[in-house]
């Protein structure tokens, strides 16, 4: 089942995105060459009537694509230059590039409502919920009912940017500063507990979070734009951890890695399945807006230099940088996909 579950999480999630492209680009009349699930050999394909494009499955479900006429020069010479990428309104061109991390964006926005609908919306603001007896928290003065503002001066407004802020930190000292139930303000110092079991150490800091939930439509449409917002601020902060050394590589995931929280998801329950497709759909819209070669960001980029400069770039050296660029991100995978494998072992 976590196969089944594995393929159909990525399919949507690809499925979507492409889709995005693919309804903008008909819309714009481009040629549109191929609609594509998967990478790699083709598994099945198929024509509609009076339709060019060939639609198609491939054996790995780790990406996707539709290929249009004018992303590749060498492959147009038989289709209309009026039904070219590069024939369209710079207003047609920016929509079919960013349609598909918007369709991400709506999708997961839809998917955490309907959620939040469901289960209830979970709180977003960081409140102690329980402190464990002579735990170093305990110590520390935390109170059930802490609201968490800071941590070592790093404002706080959602429990996904604290859990952040905690995970870069696990093992150290933490500072935090709280806004007690009476309303007055205090700053705890809480050292952990190191434990070590079985040759593998951990820390015990001795507190764990609200996680209680409010019902309503109101409420499940709330959560579901502050959510979206709090997990791009965080893949945000993410990115710039990575570039600074605070997170290494290893915190990265690959197709293995997605593997394995799909399995654990699916112990959970569907809902949990669905958030996690939520979860995939605004890091696959966030990841492709990035401006890098060969990500939609990297088009979109091109495309707004050709705004300021009133002209195109050379279309042949941009398929050269993108094609750079995506020589690049198959290495980045490679290199993620060993750390899963290893990570298993």
């Amino acid at each position: 089942m976590t196969i089944i579950y594995f393929i159909f999480v990525l399919l949507v999630t690809i499925m979507i995105h492409e889709f995005g492209h693919f309804l903008f680009a008909k819309k714009a009349g481009i040629y549109v060459y191929e609609f594509s699930l998967g990478m790699g050999p083709k598994l099945y394909s198929f024509n509609r009537k009076n339709d060019e494009t060939t639609y198609s499955i491939r054996l790995f479900p780790i990406g996707g694509y539709v290929s249009m006429a004018g992303e590749d020069i060498e492959a147009d010479r038989d289709i209309p230059f009026e039904k070219t990428m590069q024939a369209k309104t710079w207003w047609q061109r920016f929509l079919t590039i960013t349609a598909g991390v918007l369709f991400n964006f709506l999708l997961a926005l839809i998917l955490l409502f309907v959620i939040a609908l469901i289960n209830g919306a979970p709180t977003m603001t960081p409140r102690i919920s329980y402190v464990e007896e002579d735990s170093p928290s305990a110590i520390a003065g935390l109170q059930a009912g802490d609201k968490i503002r800071a941590i070592d001066n790093t404002k706080l407004s959602t429990v996904d940017r604290f859990l952040l802020e905690f995970q870069v930190r696990i093992g150290d000292t933490i500072s935090l500063k709280i806004e007690s139930k009476d309303g007055t303000s205090k700053t705890v110092q809480i050292k952990p507990e190191k434990i070590v079991k079985d040759e593998k150490t951990s820390y015990s800091y001795g507190f764990a979070l609200d996680n209680s939930a409010k019902h309503g439509i109101w409420e499940s449409i709330k959560y579901a734009f502050l959510k979206t917002g709090s997990l791009m601020e965080q893949m945000c902060l993410i990115l710039g951890y990575l570039f600074s050394g605070k997170l290494s590589l290893n915190s990265l995931s690959g197709p293995v890695g997605i593997f394995n929280v799909v399995g654990e998801s699916a112990r959970a329950g569907f809902l949990s399945i669905v958030y996690l497709i939520a979860y995939l759909c605004i890091n696959v819209g966030f990841i492709n807006i990035i401006p890098f070669p060969a990500f939609d960001g990297g088009r979109l980029l091109f495309l707004i230099i050709e705004k300021i400069k009133g002209k195109p770039v050379e279309p042949k050296l941009e398929n050269t940088i993108h094609a750079v660029g995506f020589v690049i991100l198959m290495l980045l995978m490679v290199v993620i996909t060993f750390n899963d494998i290893i990570r298993l072992f």
